[in-house]
């Protein structure tokens, strides 16, 4: 920010001190400051424009002068344009200032009205409310002298460029006071710079027609920010800016600023579900959506949405990839975009996952070139990691099917001074490396390429079945029967009819008659039906059987079974013999059977013997060959699987794991220079015994 504007910072925050005297709670300060704040910065482009056109129109025909500069487009005002009345020289009588001020709001055009709120009605919630906040401040005394405050603040002398900036840290401020920012994250110049300037040298000066959207706009300053610094570096690509928020008063500062500039089109609504560029392809898309913020409140939009946006859905407790798959649904054939997100769309959500779906659409499709982590403390009113997804549709032929990884955690400078809790920047040095970096697109100590399927992992699924210390199955002793088609396949379990369970532990021991619970073996005072019985009696009984830990033992008419732990085998003792039937479950169930015609009602208690079947899933490299990923999968398994297994699903996923790439591991220090350090402690310390006893 230039250091003339840079003073009006301090200036505006000189108007919350009237209202800090008033008693009005600092969280409201935005809703206070912002009307006041826009209504400065449209008198200012009108009294700069109106000069500027007084250049080449005489003013002695005021009614041509004023024809011609209603055809700019930037708006009205009869008392600054006609009779060049500013907010200063209506506070200069404070016995008129109440009607002069209201005939001065009156005298906007009606769009401008519109936003700043001039005589809203109550049914309209929309936007400022200049009126209203005019009215509460008249009550409470102090309307005049926040207004004369203002009137100070001349922004005349500055362009739209420095403007929009000292408007970014105004806002900032807001935002670390407001609590209905949650969410918001306001992008901090020198991130503008760096995302402007990564833009910068992806282009070429050829004078083509350039279009540059931002979905998530706020009140502007990212989207206006990035085409002033296209345009200071290209001044003969013309520009065309198209914006949309859903906030109401950032979007009326947003609005009111396109106003003054040459081709610009903002537009209020939820990027998500009102979409107002349906039809638009842009060349350049730029953002920086709300992180962790939850889109349970529009789901069901989302759910229906018919334009073919979302390949999948990502949680709901954070929609940043939503408005991610919106931005390239919108960006052109060769369009390029930077979006800001936070560390959770690198890796959050499993294989299969709608955000690992995503990051796996966008590497199936080669949308992604660079990703690019931030310093820590670089936003306002957030000190986490943050990362730049850097996407193009046009990527050279060499850097198809790669991505760069670029480290910028440590390149940064600290601020003199806390803003928020920014404590760092990325000045024009350390941007220069990154930029240079992505366009070298080689390696360095913080810098990796990557082929795309580094980012791919394959989620294999299988059922180990465990076998006992002499490695058998229970499966061996499933009988084998033939099924319709003719095909011999073994059953699923050895069904036992019990005649009693014992249990014995420690110090309690529970025998069990388990034949059949008729109706009357359960206690009317004390249940209320025999599903009342069933539900609060018998089902807790048998969830307490543990036929590993407790001495589990079923017996039937012909043989008795249970668990031996030693050797992880059902044993099965018949006629005095024991036979070691493999490693199982012993799985006992309880069912409540009642005859509708008889009215009668059974509690019955079966016995299975099953394999003890394990469902697990292994992380495996990816291979885009399909032969070479099985035989990866198939290597994987002969080393690290020393259990029978069948394949199950396989999962392909895509996360990235920056801590991983660029992890450096602790450098551990010589013995020798340890046992050093230690003796002199030793040292020291009995030199303080001696002090000490002297």
């Amino acid at each position: 920010m230039s250091q003339n504007i840079s003073q009006y910072e301090s200036d505006v925050w000189k108007t919350a001190d009237l209202l800090i005297g008033a008693g009005i709670k600092q969280s409201d300060f935005p809703k206070f400051m912002m009307p006041f704040f826009a209504l400065i910065m449209v008198e200012s482009r009108l009294i700069r424009y109106a000069k500027e056109l007084e250049s080449e129109i005489d003013r002695t025909d005021i009614d041509g002068f004023i024809e011609e500069f209603k055809d700019l487009g930037l708006g009205f005002n009869d008392y600054v344009v006609r009779e060049n009345k500013t907010l200063k020289d209506i506070c200069k009588n404070d016995k008129t200032f109440d009607v002069d001020f209201h005939a001065y709001l009156k005298a906007f055009d009606s769009e401008t009205k519109y936003l700043l709120g001039v005589d809203k009605g109550n049914e309209e919630a929309k936007f400022l409310d200049i009126s209203g906040v005019s009215g509460q401040l008249k009550k409470k005394g102090i309307l005049f002298a926040s207004i004369r405050t203002w009137s100070e603040i001349d922004l005349a002398p500055f362009n739209n460029s420095e403007i929009t900036t000292l408007e970014e840290h105004i806002k900032r401020k807001w935002a670390d006071i407001s609590a209905e920012t949650a969410g918001e994250q306001y992008t901090p110049d020198d991130i503008i710079s760096l995302i402007s300037e990564i833009i910068v040298s992806k282009m070429v000066d050829n004078g083509k027609f350039l279009t540059i959207f931002d979905p998530t706009c706020g009140g502007g300053n990212l989207l206006f920010g990035v085409e002033d610094k296209i345009q200071e570096k290209f001044p003969n690509r013309p520009t065309a800016t198209f914006g949309q928020d859903w906030s109401d008063s950032l979007y009326a500062l947003a609005k009111i600023e396109s106003r003054f500039r040459k081709d610009s089109k903002i537009e209020y609504g939820n990027s998500l579900t009102d979409i107002k560029f349906i039809h638009n392809k842009f060349d350049i898309v730029v953002a920086n959506p709300p992180y962790g913020v939850d889109w349970k409140g529009y789901k069901k939009d989302i759910d229906n949405d018919q334009t073919e946006r979302f390949h999948d859905i990502p949680s709901i407790s954070d929609g940043q990839f939503l408005f991610t798959q919106h931005i390239l649904f919108h960006l052109a054939d060769d369009g390029l975009s930077i979006v800001v997100h936070n560390g959770s769309t690198l890796f959050s959500g499993d294989a299969g996952s709608g955000e690992s779906n995503i990051r796996k659409f966008f590497f199936d499709n080669d949308y992604v070139e660079a990703l690019i982590q931030m310093p820590t403390d670089e936003f306002f009113n957030t000190g986490i990691y943050t990362y730049l997804w850097v996407f193009n549709k046009n990527k050279p032929a060499e850097r198809k099917d790669k991505v760069i990884l670029i480290n910028g955690s440590d390149l940064f400078v600290p601020l003199k001074k806390s803003r928020g809790k920014k404590r760092k920047e990325m000045d024009l040095d350390n941007r220069k490396i990154i930029v240079e970096t992505l366009t070298n697109f080689k390696e360095t100590s913080f810098a990796k390429v990557f082929d795309k399927w580094h980012f791919y992992f394959n989620k294999q699924s299988i059922m180990l079945t465990n076998v006992d210390e002499n490695g058998k199955s229970l499966e061996a002793e499933l009988p084998v029967k033939t099924n319709k088609e003719g095909e011999e396949k073994r059953v699923k379990s050895i069904v036992l009819k019990p005649v009693k369970i014992t249990q014995t532990e420690t110090e309690d021991s529970l025998e069990i008659e388990l034949t059949e619970f008729e109706i009357s073996t359960f206690d009317p005072a004390k249940f209320s039906s025999l599903d009342d019985y069933f539900e609060k009696q018998i089902k807790p009984a048998i969830a307490e059987l543990d036929f590993k830990e407790k001495n589990l033992k079923v017996i039937t008419e012909k043989a008795s079974y249970w668990y031996d732990a030693d050797k992880e085998t059902i044993v099965e003792e018949a006629k005095g013999k024991l036979k070691l039937l493999g490693c199982g479950k012993i799985v006992i169930k309880a069912t409540l059977k009642k005859q509708v015609k008889s009215k009668e009602a059974l509690i019955t208690i079966t016995v299975e013997l099953t394999p003890d079947y394990l469902k697990d899933y292994e992380i495996i490299a990816y291979s885009p060959n399909p032969e070479e990923n099985q035989q990866r999968i198939d290597d994987f398994m002969a080393k690290y699987i020393n259990k029978p297994f069948e394949y199950l699903d396989n999962v392909i996923g895509a996360e990235i794991n920056f801590n991983k790439v660029f992890y450096q591991p602790e450098q551990l220090r010589e013995v020798p220079e340890i046992v050093a350090d230690l003796q002199a402690l030793e040292d020291a310390l009995k030199n303080l015994e001696n002090e000490l006893a002297l």
